[in-house]
Parts: structure tokens; C-alpha cells; sequence
């Protein structure tokens, strides 16, 4: 199987303009670890695209360097051409995980990832929010400031709807200072209000196939907050694991409520004290995919194409897992 691995940040998505150091950073570490993990898989041979402004990959993979614009649109089709099955890794915003999803679809191929319904609805956190709450699944309220802000006492957060990471986040620290700050927001931008939530950040990484999940790992996020907003510092997989039960509950409901879902996706969960509440769904794989091999033992890769074969169901859990550290400070990501 010939499998086009493209990686948006680091793969031409952003040749017109600079790229941004945390996300560019982020792209290729889980695009290294996805190309290692396919190479491993006999009969596949992998193909992807590369900004010529970053380094050459120094893995086993037919990579097509990209110098300008006019570069992109002859690798790409090359290597839709060439390919059996496509593996996006790209942001939700502007829909650029959506429109690349249905381009993939729309030439034949196999989509390795969520299909477009999915991915149009955990695009939007409003829509996400309320997909779950209406199946009963705790979640960070979410607003549009439009519709209204409700009582709070406490710190609010502003977030593009679309939003990926902690891009675009900023912290108001009451309702005058939401106003104040909605006021600044950028003009026919969605933008979303949630009341800050005190707890620890974790995350799920969940391989989902007909409304069923396997837990793959509980993540701790090591995450910063500055004067405006959040930093991503890195996370550590299955870094949860004295509490994992009632995270796997949690995943299996939200996979349930979101049936669509397919393939190797994350779930961003806030453990307060009161209990988990999802703060949102990434129809993709995340940073902390970049552990789960040497976390678990077992090849992720390999099980998302094993659900191409439709074999047994899913188990209901990974039986043995260890702490692996993902650092994104080493690299000025943070």
C-alpha cells in the first residue's frame, strides 16, 4: 500500500507566509512519528510533501520538497496519483481539515482519518459542546457572545470556534473585561466564550471505528498560563494511569455520541473537582500520538490500518502502558 502522509504546517499549507515556530514545531514531530510508524508496516511505502524552508526528513519516505507556490499543486496531485491511501494531519481552521478530507474522497482514495461529516462538527467547538451535552456527557459550557453571557463569577475564556491549540485563546478575567476584549476581536470572525474551568488539562488519544473506542492512552498536559492566554509546554502519555477507568467511560461515550469518528482521534478533558468535563474533540491525531508507540508497545499505525480490514471488535482497553514524556520546550515550540 502506497500511503500520502500530509502534514499541512509543515507540508506547503503555509508556503505564502511565515511559519508559526509552536505549530510548524508540533506538525513535525507527529509527522516524523507517523512516518516512522508506517515504515514499520510491511508493503507500505510512504510519500509526503516538505516546506523546503525546513530540513530534509531523514526517514524512509519519497518526500517532495517544496519551494514556492507554484510547487505545491504539482506535488500534491503527483502524490494523490500515486497514492492508495491519504493520512491528513492538519488544523481544523478555515476548514483545511474538512476541504482536504473531501478532496481526498472526492479523487478515490482511502481516507485515513475522520470523514468530513465528522470533522465538520468536532471543527466547531460550539457544535461539539452541544452534540455532547445533548447525550448527557459533562462538558465546558461554550457560548456565543452574541447569544448572551450568562452569570459567572470568575475568569472567562474567548477561543476561535474553529480554533486549533492554544492558538487565539485569551483569558478575561470578568465579564467587563470579556466585553472589552470581544470588542478588539477581529470583525466576521466566530469566536466562542467559556467560563474558566479550574482543573487538571488531559487528553485521550482514542481509536474510533462504528461508535465504539479503544482507549490508547490518558495524557497529562503540561500547559502555562500567561497574562492573555495558554502555552502549550507538552504532555506526558498515559500519565493518568492510578485513574484510568473513569476516563475510559468518558471516551467510549463521547466516541458513542460522535459515531462518525474513525481512525486515531483526541479528546481534551478538564478533571475538576466535581469531575470530567470534554472541552473539545480533534478529529485527528495530536501531539501526544508522537508517545503512544513506546508508550503502549504497539504500532497505532498499524491498528488504524487494521481497521481497514474490518476485523474483530475493538477491545475495551490497552492491558499494559508506561510514562512517556513528549517535551515541546526543548525546540522554542512554547
Amino acid at each position: 500500500m502506497r500511503i500520502f502522509v500530509f502534514e499541512y504546517i509543515t507540508g506547503g499549507g503555509m508556503l505564502d507566509s511565515p511559519l508559526p515556530p509552536s505549530l510548524s514545531e508540533e506538525g513535525d514531530i507527529m509527522l516524523k512519528a507517523l512516518i516512522s510508524d508506517l515504515a514499520e508496516i510491511d508493503g507500505v511505502e510512504v510519500h509526503t510533501t516538505r516546506d523546503a524552508r525546513l530540513s530534509e526528513l531523514e526517514l524512509p519516505v519519497v518526500c517532495h520538497m517544496l519551494h514556492n507556490l507554484e510547487d505545491f499543486p504539482l506535488a500534491w496531485q503527483a502524490c494523490m496519483e500515486a497514492a492508495d491511501a491519504v493520512w491528513p494531519v492538519a488544523p481544523e481552521f478555515s476548514n483545511v481539515l474538512q476541504h482536504i478530507s473531501e478532496a481526498v474522497i472526492s479523487q478515490g482514495k482511502v481516507l485515513l482519518n475522520s470523514p468530513p461529516r465528522a470533522v465538520q462538527t468536532t471543527s466547531s467547538k460550539l457544535a461539539t459542546t452541544n452534540r455532547l451535552q445533548a447525550q448527557g456527557i459533562s462538558v465546558v459550557p461554550t457560548y456565543r457572545f452574541e447569544d448572551g453571557v450568562p452569570d459567572h463569577n470568575g475568569s472567562w475564556v474567548v477561543k476561535p470556534d474553529d480554533g486549533v491549540g492554544c492558538q487565539g485563546i485569551r483569558i478575561c478575567r470578568d465579564r467587563d473585561d470579556l466585553c472589552q476584549q470581544f470588542e478588539a476581536l477581529p470583525k466576521n470572525s466566530e469566536y466562542v466564550i467559556q467560563p474558566f474551568v479550574h482543573g487538571t488539562p488531559t487528553s485521550l488519544n482514542i481509536l474510533a471505528c462504528n461508535g465504539e473506542a479503544l482507549v490508547l492512552s490518558v495524557n497529562h498536559q503540561r500547559i502555562a498560563m500567561t497574562d492573555y492566554g495558554f502555552v502549550l509546554l507538552g504532555c506526558v502519555v498515559n500519565g493518568h494511569l492510578k485513574h484510568r477507568a473513569r476516563f475510559l467511560k468518558i471516551g467510549r461515550e463521547v466516541v458513542a455520541a460522535l459515531p462518525d469518528l474513525w481512525g486515531i482521534i483526541g479528546v481534551d478533558i478538564i478533571d475538576t473537582k466535581d469531575g470530567l468535563r470534554v472541552l473539545e474533540v480533534n478529529p485527528r491525531i495530536t501531539t501526544s500520538y508522537v508517545g503512544l508507540k513506546e508508550s503502549t508497545g504497539i504500532n497505532p499505525a498499524a491498528l488504524v490500518l487494521d481497521l481497514l480490514e474490518e476485523r474483530a471488535p475493538l477491545p475495551r482497553q490497552i492491558l499494559k502502558a508506561s510514562v512517556v514524556d513528549v517535551n515541546l520546550e526543548y525546540a522554542g515550540a512554547a
